[in-house]
């Protein structure tokens, strides 16, 4: 059979199954708009930002919804008392995490990421504990910060304020934290291998947010048969892979059970305990899978928040300059920062947070799944449904923000200029699936601006009115424009 006639066949049959799974289930489902057969909704969303028009329907169907993204029904839940409700006080019910096509087509269900069951409790578990135990959200973290800050500085020097694009700058430092982590070791700034690394990881986010991305997720079965941009993202997903699998092997080959140097290590020795186990969630793809996953996440949507950060304060130079007075009066230029020293710069922490939820950077969340049937606000939310709890419409949400539409550090300040917290900062989302890494991101980013701060003045070639400061990706993640940078010594 030719490929039209294949691509036909397959399509009358997901019509036909499309129409069999939407005949009446005898669930009471949540409301939602009208959807086609086959596409579903995916006509009405807006595909530069879909989060857009998941808030838009929300004022005609409510804070929770039905939609249908091609044949896949998905929970959208909108605003920060149905996502809290939802995440936080039925976390056992909403604990499940939807198998992405593209990252199921990478890690085959293996790793923490996209893993549910006793896989992933295992493995969240694990890799917590690791993590602490080497040093994230410790003192032990904060040297290897502060010892990569001085790199970071090095390399900002020798631009001599000749202006360039911050993204690999700023990629090369957070990347060499999570490596010191995961691989036990950090990379020479020019080391190719390294750089093509994070060419990789930043490429791979941009095609989750892409066009592309969000169609191959709603239609993996017709894009597997086009040869379509998803082959070359893919074809350097397993080059990561690659690059995951040699640090094993040489870790296997160096280990010293009593004395474990990083993260590999400890997983080997999880491994070896739990060989003769034919059960073990701790296996060799696993722990691939894992690997690849907190190299992946540890990198790429840090160093994006700290060059969205410069971008801002270039924009808002009496920001920048009410951060420089704080940090000067509070540790002054010489000394490398803390995280003790936070809680003595509240505008700068109040500064960071706002940074966060000003770029809104992943607006759908990681999506959920339904492992069973749930029983939510007098709703049934069938087994199988995809469930985005939108952090967007949180971060946003004009009863939680006095200006959720400015950047506008007060959002975390009181009145007397105390830092203060607000239920609704969910950037790193809640409840059982929030970032496994967000004690490390919060320490890298108050250290790594202010190390820059205490250093640099920033600006761009063009002044602050030449900024856009709107993402030029809004996907799966809110990515920021590329500008230029100079740093001025201070």
């Amino acid at each position: 059979m030719d490929f039209i006639g294949t691509l036909l066949l397959v399509s009358l049959v997901m019509i036909l199954l499309m129409l069999i799974r939407w005949k009446d289930t005898g669930y009471k489902l949540p409301p939602g708009p009208p959807a086609l057969p086959l596409i579903g909704n995916i006509l009405t969303l807006d595909s530069r930002a879909p989060f857009k028009t998941f808030v838009k329907l929300s004022k005609t169907y409510g804070p929770v919804m039905t939609v249908y993204l091609g044949t896949q029904r998905a929970l959208v839940l909108v605003g920060y008392d149905a996502v809290k409700e939802a995440l936080i006080d039925n976390a056992d019910d909403f604990v499940g995490r939807a198998p992405v096509p593209f990252v199921q087509k990478v890690v085959k269900g293996c790793g923490i990421t996209i893993s549910n069951g006793e896989r992933w409790r295992q493995l969240r578990r694990f890799t917590l504990t690791t993590l602490r135990d080497f040093g994230m959200g410790r003192k032990r973290m904060e040297e290897w910060i502060q010892e990569e800050s001085r790199h970071l500085l090095d390399a900002v020097r020798e631009k001599q304020t000749v202006p360039f694009d911050p993204k690999f700058c700023m990629g090369r430092a957070v990347g060499n934290v999570i490596c010191a982590l995961v691989f036990g070791q950090r990379f020479s700034y020019e080391d190719g291998d390294f750089l093509r690394l994070l060419h990789i990881i930043a490429g791979i986010l941009r095609f989750g947010s892409s066009k592309w991305g969000q169609l191959y997720n709603i239609f993996p079965w017709l894009m597997e048969h086009l040869m379509t941009k998803h082959v070359q993202v893919l074809n350097e997903a397993e080059e990561l892979k690659s690059f995951s699998k040699q640090k094993i092997q040489k870790h296997k080959e160096s280990l010293d059970p009593d004395n474990p140097r990083d993260f590999i290590d400890c997983f080997l020795n999880r491994l070896n305990q739990e060989k003769d186990n034919p059960n073990t969630e701790f296996h060799y793809d696993n722990m691939v899978a894992t690997v690849l996953n907190l190299f992946l996440a540890g990198t790429e949507t840090t160093s994006t928040t700290i060059v969205y950060a410069l971008l801002l304060l270039i924009k808002h130079p009496e920001i920048q300059e009410e951060m420089q007075k704080e940090i000067d009066s509070v540790i002054g230029r010489e000394r490398s920062p803390s995280m003790e020293d936070r809680k003595s710069l509240p505008f700068t922490d109040a500064v960071i947070h706002e940074v966060q939820r000003y770029l809104d950077l992943v607006p759908l969340n990681v999506p959920h799944f339904a492992t069973h049937d749930i029983t939510f606000r007098g709703y049934t939310i069938p087994k199988d449904t995809v469930i985005f709890p939108l952090l967007h419409s949180v971060l946003r949400e004009d009863k939680h923000w006095e200006s959720p539409w400015t950047f506008n550090p007060k959002h975390f300040l009181d009145e007397n200029g105390s830092f203060k917290k607000n239920p609704a900062f969910l950037a790193f989302s809640a409840g059982k699936r929030s970032c496994v890494g967000e004690s490390l991101a919060r320490m890298e980013l108050f250290m790594f601006i202010v190390s820059l701060l205490q250093h640099f003045t920033f600006s761009t070639p063009g002044g602050p009115d030449s900024l856009d400061p709107t993402p030029e990706i809004s996907g799966f993640a809110n990515l920021p424009r590329k500008y230029e940078l100079i740093a001025t010594p201070r």
